[in-house]
This record gives C-alpha cells, sequence and structure tokens, in this order.
C-alpha cells in the first residue's frame, strides 16, 4: 500500500476537477451558516474509531470543531454501548465544522482518504464492527458528487492495492457522542490507546499535512 502516494494523488485530481486550484475554497456550500461573523459549513465522516479521527481532523487549520457521535442507523439516540453492540446501522463518525474560506471540503475529503485505511470493510485494525465502516455522510449534492468523483479516481490511481470500501450516504440524522468521548485524545493522551494507536496515526497525519496545520 503506498499511503505516502495518497495526498498527491488526490491533489492533482483537486486541481483538475476544480479547474481553478485554490480557488476552489470560495464556493458556497449550500448548508452554510453564520457564526461568529465567520461562514461555516459541515463535513461528517467515519474512519474507524471516532477518537482517531477527531484527534487528526483538529489540527488542521480551518476546522472550527469536531465533534464525535453516531450516525447512519435506524434508531434514535443511541448510546454507546447501543452503537458498539453492532446491531443499529450507526457508524461512529466526527462531525466537522470549518470555515471554507481556509480550507475546502476538496481538502477534507483528502484528509478523511489519508486518516485512515478505507480498504478495510467493517473495520480499522482491531477494532471490527460495521460501527466501524468507512464512510462519508454528505450534506448536500455539492458534497455527494465530489464525494464519488475521489472515491472513483482514487480507486482508479492504484494508491491502494485494494478496492475502496468507503460508503457514501447522505446524513439524515447526527447524535453526539457522550461528553467523555468529546476531545479524547486530548483529555486522555497517556492511556494505551491513545499512546500505541492514536499517537502513530497522528504523527503520520501530521508529517503529511504539515502545511494545513494549525500554528497555535
Amino acid at each position: 500500500m503506498r499511503r505516502y502516494s495518497i495526498l498527491s494523488c488526490l491533489l492533482a485530481l483537486t486541481i483538475c476537477a476544480c479547474g481553478q486550484g485554490e480557488k476552489s475554497k470560495d464556493k458556497v456550500p449550500d448548508d452554510m451558516a453564520i457564526s461568529n461573523n465567520i461562514k461555516t459549513a459541515k463535513a461528517t465522516f467515519g474512519g474507524g474509531c471516532f477518537w482517531c479521527t477527531e484527534a487528526q481532523f483538529q489540527y488542521l487549520d480551518g476546522v472550527i470543531s469536531v465533534e464525535s457521535g453516531y450516525a447512519g442507523g435506524a434508531i434514535a439516540n443511541p448510546s454507546y454501548e447501543d452503537v458498539s453492540t453492532g446491531t443499529t446501522g450507526h457508524a461512529e463518525v466526527i462531525q466537522v465544522t470549518y470555515d471554507p474560506a481556509k480550507i475546502s471540503y476538496d481538502e477534507l475529503l483528502q484528509a478523511f482518504w489519508q486518516s485512515h485505511d478505507p480498504t478495510q470493510l467493517n473495520r480499522q485494525g482491531n477494532d471490527v464492527g460495521t460501527q466501524y465502516r468507512s464512510v462519508i455522510f454528505y450534506h448536500n449534492e455539492d458534497q455527494h458528487k465530489l464525494a464519488e468523483m475521489y472515491k472513483q479516481k482514487l480507486d482508479a490511481s492504484g494508491a491502494y492495492d485494494k478496492p475502496v470500501v468507503t460508503e457514501i450516504a447522505p446524513l439524515t440524522d447526527f447524535y453526539k457522542a457522550e461528553d467523555y468521548h468529546q476531545n479524547y485524545y486530548n483529555e486522555n493522551g497517556s492511556q494505551p490507546y491513545c499512546h500505541f494507536v492514536i499517537q502513530p496515526k497522528l504523527a503520520k497525519f501530521k508529517k503529511v499535512f504539515k502545511d494545513k496545520l494549525k500554528t497555535n
């Protein structure tokens, strides 16, 4: 698996698809909102354990907040214990609130596919179950089209030795996870899972996105 070729591949695809390079950031998403005089938008991704993906996305410049939660299931207001059974249909996800003037949805997709292995079906490493599936829950048709396009081109690029199995589905409901799951890595960095699983992923992520990280 050629992990470090993924970013350069997606960067090239972004330029070709948008035709305007960095000007793609100027496009206003359908679900734009105003918060503290800043235009914001949301993106929702599942890439295995939400502790890992939350920790990575928090470092990106332009990301205002990241919430861990559940989406894609059949029951309302599920608990962590419910989702952990793997029977509710929910995935562990993060919902990212971001500033499109600083970071585009295209770039968030790059970060998403770099943050985990999208060729593993219903698992990430030792975390096994449909709740750990690779999934993009799109908020509008623009996000839908971009996600489908990049998935197809990423698959065709040969960046991975196996097919990309990422699910792409409309977001219906997002349920915020319990408080103890929020900001987990920063609050529990000394825990074994953080040390042995999250830290190595975060180090690789920060190396690839070193030019897109927050400065403070």
